[in-house]
Order: C-alpha cells, then structure tokens, then sequence
C-alpha cells in the first residue's frame, strides 16, 4: 500500500514537471499536437499507477520520451513555418466582411449554432454587426465587429483617458513577498506605515497591493473590516 502510494506520488510529481517544461500552453487553449501530448501523458502515467507489477522505471521511460519528442517539435514549430502549419493547421475565415464563408464552415465542421454560440461568447448577438470572425488554431474564435458597432473609445469621444498601472501584490493571506516589495519601489518602512494606518498587521492583511501611481489596495482577512 505505501508503495503504490509513493509510486503514483512520484509519477503525479514527474506529471507535473512535465507539463511545466511544455509551457502554460498546455494548461490553456491547446494546438492537436499539445492536446495529444497532454493525453498520452495522463494515459502513460495510468498504467504504473494502477499495476504495481510494472516496475517505475517501465513508466518514466514513455513520459520521458513523449516529453523530448513535444520540446523537439516545439523548436521545430518555432523555427519552420511549413511544419507549423502541417502540425498546427492555419486560421480560418468563417465570417468575411460580413458574410458567412459556408465552404470554411463545413470544412471546420462548425455548425452556425457553435458559430452563434461562440459570438455570444464574444458579447455578439447580431450576427451581421460581424466583419471578421476568424478560427483560430488553438480553437478560440476571433471576432471583429464592424467600425461603426463598436463600442466608442476613449480617443473616438475626445476624453483624455486616466493611466492605467499594474498592481502589485505585496501581502497575499498574510505572506508578504519581499520580492514584489521591492520590485514595487517600497520597503519595509513603507509596508509598515501602509499597515499603521489601517490598524492591521501583515497576518491580518488578506490582500495588499500598490501600483506605480502609488494608490493601495488592502483587504483584510474574514473578521475584520
């Protein structure tokens, strides 16, 4: 029992690491050959799990292999437009200037309810205020409303727009990241004059964060107000 418990421990930690060598593609909208990958993973690593017969080694050697073979096609994708477009496929255009491309459509196999599905998604239910809407190899439906149904900028109404800055998070559930802290341009001092003023503490701070225009967001822990 503990070692069929240590054994799919490891396999769950060589998982893991494997999927983070592959990059935060694979967590998100995948290419075929990334979604492939990703399942022979998940099946190869099954089969030491749930046999204790099958000696470790036996396990690690597929996922190892499997994992060279994606970072190799990886670099290849990368570097060679051809073969990316032979493993990954090329974007589609299913609405073009306003018309509906019904040959892409059922090449893509896209039926016109996964197509209004997918604007509605995009906060579109006038399917002719679309100019562009174009599928894209990961799956993900790109959509471009005509000029005149977007919505009014900032620039197109003559309003001089605030700046918009990223917060950083200095405490999160208590922890403070001394790393953010610094990259912020803040010090101790400061964090401790930040929390001063809101009667609080690190340990009693949910969430603090400030951005480049100095404004302070802090959020304190259930309990406290």
């Amino acid at each position: 029992m503990i070692l069929s418990y240590l054994r799919t421990v490891g396999l769950y930690l060589v998982l893991i690491f494997s999927v983070r060598l592959m990059g935060k593609r694979q967590i998100g909208q995948m290419e075929p050959a990334e979604f492939v990958v990703t399942m022979l993973l998940a099946n190869l690593a099954s089969i030491p799990m749930q046999d204790g017969g099958i000696p470790l080694y036996t396990g690690l050697l597929p996922i190892v292999t499997v994992l060279g073979m994606e970072l190799s096609l990886s670099g290849l994708i990368l570097h060679s437009v051809l073969f990316r477009r032979f493993l990954c496929g090329k974007p589609v255009i299913l609405i073009d200037n306003g018309k509906i491309r019904q040959e892409n459509l059922r090449r893509t196999r896209v039926t016109l309810d996964e197509l209004t599905g997918h604007l509605r998604e995009k906060d579109v239910l006038d399917i002719s205020a679309v100019q562009y809407a174009i599928l894209e190899t990961d799956g993900n439906l790109s959509v471009f409303p005509f000029p005149k149904e977007r919505p009014a900028s900032a620039k197109d109404a003559g309003i001089r727009a605030k700046g918009q800055y990223l917060p950083i998070t200095i405490i999160e559930d208590g922890y403070v990241s001394r790393e953010n802290l610094k990259q912020a341009g803040k010090d101790s001092l400061w964090l401790e004059k930040v929390l001063r003023e809101r009667g609080s503490e690190a340990a009693d701070t949910f969430l603090l964060t400030v951005d480049a225009s100095d404004r302070v967001v802090w959020l304190g822990k259930e309990g406290r107000s």
